[in-house]
């Protein structure tokens, strides 16, 4: 215990001062040889994840027929989906064995600039399928000319240069804060409680974090919603077989949006709110909910939803001939 609390607060001395280097995930806690058993779920999970978004992406490579705006944005999304789990995973693995649960302030700086862009990339991603579902719907004549291929990769790199500079704007706001804790009550680097940990923040650092969230994700979910309003208005004057049509091709992506306001809203409460009347391991699984989740749902949803990917899938994987 002694040997614990030592570490719990490892701090370099300068001159004059002392300087943070490292804190400590107490979210992790004490769980014992239940370690090898969190080690093992947590192991198959991410290999689940990596696999099911590699096949597809494979299938969309392979197959010449999916080499469409929306296969192409879809493609995308599944990298995504790889790149943001790949951010958590192998933290909370390398942490089941570890006894003090630190992580160096370079590591938690990188994990969190890689959560969020990744983040901030995926909302974007769905906002560039929405266009496309919009544009396919409202304006089929035109498709071709607004949403060809060589467009949606203009569109890819865009969504990936936003998300990047956009969160550097809010990171170059934390980098240099000094610290005073270093107890981070999750299981991960969260930009929130790593800000309440700093000695003094300057509004500036709030307002760059208010104006982080509002590019990433009101502004997304403004653009998303407007395309969807427009499709479900087109919705309402088409035939049925156009209609279940429609339905069909927007199905996922509503699914996938619904799953990140849930997972957004239990961020949020974790973050921003006193969750500590919860036990520990349901605290756990809020935080993370959408980190756990939203990278299988989209693989499953798309992969077994969309008639052209199934079928696809179903040659590849069982087609031997």
């Amino acid at each position: 215990m002694t040997h614990f609390v030592a570490r719990v607060v490892r701090i370099k001395k300068m001159e004059n001062s002392t300087e943070v280097v490292s804190f400590v995930l107490s979210a992790y806690g004490n769980i014992g040889n239940l370690k090898y058993l969190y080690f093992i779920l947590i192991l198959l999970w991410y290999i689940s994840v990596c696999v099911s978004n590699t096949i597809l992406i494979v299938v969309i490579y392979k197959d010449r027929g999916l080499h469409e705006p929306m296969y192409l944005l879809l493609c995308n999304l599944f990298i995504n989906e790889i790149y943001i789990s790949t951010s958590l995973y192998p933290l909370l693995l390398s942490q089941m064995f570890s006894d003090t649960h630190e992580v160096t302030l370079h590591w938690c700086f990188l994990q969190m600039f890689c959560f969020y862009v990744f983040a901030c990339a995926q909302l974007c991603s769905l906002t560039a399928m929405a266009y496309d579902r919009y544009v396919c719907i409202c304006y089929p004549l035109l498709y071709n000319v607004l949403m060809s291929n060589k467009r949606v990769g203009k569109i890819t790199l865009f969504v990936w240069i936003y998300s990047f500079t956009n969160y550097m704007f809010s990171f170059s706001f934390v980098i240099p804060l000094t610290f005073c804790g270093n107890v981070i009550d999750k299981v991960f680097c969260d930009q929130q409680l790593v800000i309440q940990l700093a000695c003094s923040v300057s509004p500036l650092t709030s307002i760059s974090d208010l104006f982080f969230g509002f590019m990433s994700l009101i502004i997304p979910l403004s653009l998303i919603s407007v395309s969807y309003i427009k499709i479900l208005w087109v919705c309402l004057i088409v035939s049925k077989g156009s209609k279940q049509k429609v339905i069909a091709t927007c199905t996922p992506q509503i699914v996938s949006l619904a799953n990140i306001f849930i997972g957004a809203s239990f961020h949020f409460m974790d973050s921003r709110l006193d969750v500590g009347y919860l036990p520990d391991e349901v605290h756990v699984i809020i935080s993370i909910y959408l980190l756990i989740f939203q990278p299988i749902i989209t693989p499953f949803m798309y992969g077994l939803y969309l008639p052209k990917i199934r079928q696809s899938c179903k040659r590849l994987l069982f087609d031997r001939k």
